[in-house]
């Protein structure tokens, strides 16, 4: 059993894999707070709880762009996994040449989303082509991946989250509301006016930054979604092409399969 794990800015994901498929999915908010034993009290449950046991864990990796929060899981789970997990960072192969400056500026989300995008998706007709993968977490970020493949750059905006909570922080007379699509981009109402801003503007950014990436590369691409709000963005643009959910669990499986069989 193979424990994959990624440390993001607002959820913490642990993926159990078993003769390369996966099989149980977790998702625990990152707290910078945590101790070894808390964390490993929160995975032991959460694994008995999906009929899994922390002890039948044979191996781990990690993916973590919140370094506080990684020494406490590493010592957990070295002191009651017994594992010595493979950490995503420089050093680590990949297969995917970094053409980013420094290299090691790139977040490791990042880099295991694009492995994993180019592995699963970077077929059309028989033939390579490229990747932009879009990642909604509390950033989203676009990152582009050649077919050859190679880690081109891409860009990070603020997550929709993130605006909206800037909205309303900022304007003491608008209310909180649901980041849900209205029916018509010209708002009736104080609602359905922040609803549009929000919603529409943000597919607004998407398809533009989209656009303008295709603009400056000279291959196909293909656009893979994944992250919390990745299904309800998809279904109002014609930008995305797929839509990817286990893309960061998936890539950390095949980067731990290239560097563990070394």
């Amino acid at each position: 059993m193979l424990l994959a794990v990624d440390v993001g800015n607002s959820h913490t994901t642990f993926g159990v894999f078993a003769d390369g498929e996966l099989r149980c999915e977790l998702r625990l908010s990152t707290r910078h707070g945590w101790t070894r034993d808390e964390v490993a009290i929160a995975l032991r449950q959460g694994l008995e709880l999906a009929g899994f046991s922390l002890r039948d864990a044979h191996d781990a990796v990690i993916a973590c762009v919140v370094p506080p929060a990684l020494p406490p899981l590493r010592e957990a789970l070295v002191r009651y996994a017994e594992l010595d997990p493979l950490v995503v960072g420089p050093g680590v192969r990949t297969g995917m040449p970094i053409r980013y400056d420094p290299p090691q500026d790139v977040g490791a989300d990042r880099i295991v989303t694009a492995v994993a995008a180019h592995e699963r998706h970077a077929m059309s007709g028989g033939e390579r082509i490229g990747v932009i993968v879009v990642d909604f977490g509390t950033a989203t970020t676009f990152d582009v991946v050649s077919p050859s493949p190679e880690y081109l750059g891409g860009a990070i905006a603020p997550g929709i989250g993130i605006s909206a909570d800037a909205l309303f922080a900022r304007a003491a007379k608008l209310p909180r509301v649901d980041t849900a699509k209205p029916d018509r981009v010209i708002g009736r109402n104080t609602v359905g006016a922040i609803q549009s801003g929000l919603v529409n503007g943000y597919l607004g950014l998407v398809e533009g930054l989209i656009a303008r990436i295709r603009s400056e590369v000279d291959f196909a691409v293909r656009v893979v979604a994944t992250g919390g709000f990745a299904t309800s963005m998809a279904a109002h643009t014609a930008s995305i092409d797929v839509v990817d959910d286990a893309l960061v669990l998936e890539g950390l499986r095949i980067i731990h399969a290239r560097n563990r069989s070394k």
